[in-house]
């Protein structure tokens, strides 16, 4: 991980440590300037338009983009995530750029939505990434569709962008809080590969209190079907009782956490997501989303 998410972990956990009794409360993460129910100031208000005016202005942008007959080739290009606009007339200057078969190295050169363009052999399209960060609530499943009619979270990102996402991971019916959606497929792909080891926090409150001797246990690694279930960090959160865990893993298992308590005799009565690879639901209320900003955008790519 970089130095820049590891300064997030030492911000929620305090000192790093596999077990113990240190991890911060689910408050710090989703309820951010209204904790305790305090109302916003004068000045929280202005902040807050301005964010919606800032998203409203950069969907309403792609918005325009979409409606288009026809968009400039090395807009094209920069859409599709492959380099930025300028690096994209470089390419077409060298030759390296076809649209329909044929070589375009022509500045301002316009492309219809229907041309068939084509760098270094493959395909790629005009759609600009978005990135779409949701509070996912209870009772929704984290798939595009579904054969038995089952709310998903595609409905509640309906209206979120003109081009169509899809979610990064899964989290499920039960399991509440943050999951990314868009139609970045390289970013899902590095997001989602075993390789990457992105770091994913939960709140789990179970129907017992965890004992001292099973939280070690959990720290040292549970043997599932799958092989050890590896732990980064466990802990009782602190000023909540025993039976509220904060836990961090970055294992993509299915169900993992839930089978991890129930191999010893826990059930998971609760299941809240507070951060996916640096990005948390703070200020994002349940069953809303917002999307990403540039910087965050761009700390994802460093990851």
């Amino acid at each position: 991980m970089t130095n820049k998410s590891e300064s997030f972990e030492r911000k929620s956990f305090g000192k790093p440590k596999r077990g113990g009794n240190s991890f911060d409360a689910r408050d710090k993460y989703e309820r951010g300037s209204l904790k305790y129910g305090r109302r916003p100031s004068n000045g929280e208000e202005r902040e807050d338009r301005a964010k919606s005016f800032v998203q409203k202005r950069r969907l309403n942008k792609i918005d325009k983009d979409v409606h288009k007959d026809t968009i400039r080739l090395n807009k094209y290009i920069a859409n599709s995530g492959i380099c930025s606009r300028r690096e994209a007339d470089e390419l077409i200057t060298q030759g390296l750029v076809e649209v329909n078969g044929k070589v375009v190295n022509e500045m301002g050169y316009q492309v219809q939505k229907t041309d068939r363009v084509v760098f270094d052999g493959q395909n790629i399209t005009p759609e600009k990434p978005v990135y779409v960060l949701l509070n996912k609530p209870k009772g929704y499943i984290s798939t595009t569709k579904d054969d038995k009619a089952r709310k998903t979270v595609m409905d509640l990102v309906a209206n979120a962008s003109p081009y169509r996402v899809f979610p990064v991971g899964r989290l499920d019916r039960s399991t509440t809080g943050v999951i990314l959606l868009t139609n970045d497929g390289h970013m899902t792909k590095k997001l989602t590969h075993p390789s990457f080891d992105a770091k994913k926090i939960y709140h789990v409150t179970l129907d017992k209190k965890l004992t001292g001797e099973d939280l070690r246990l959990i720290a040292e690694g549970i043997r599932l079907d799958e092989g050890v279930a590896v732990v980064d960090q466990i802990s009782y959160i602190e000023g909540k009782p025993k039976n509220e865990i904060g836990i961090e893993i970055h294992i993509g298992w299915n169900r993992v956490i839930r089978r991890i308590f129930q191999r010893l005799g826990y059930e998971v009565e609760s299941l809240d997501r507070v951060m996916f690879a640096g990005l948390t639901k703070k200020n994002i209320k349940r069953g809303h989303w917002r999307i990403l900003t540039e910087l965050e955008v761009n700390n994802l790519k460093m990851l």
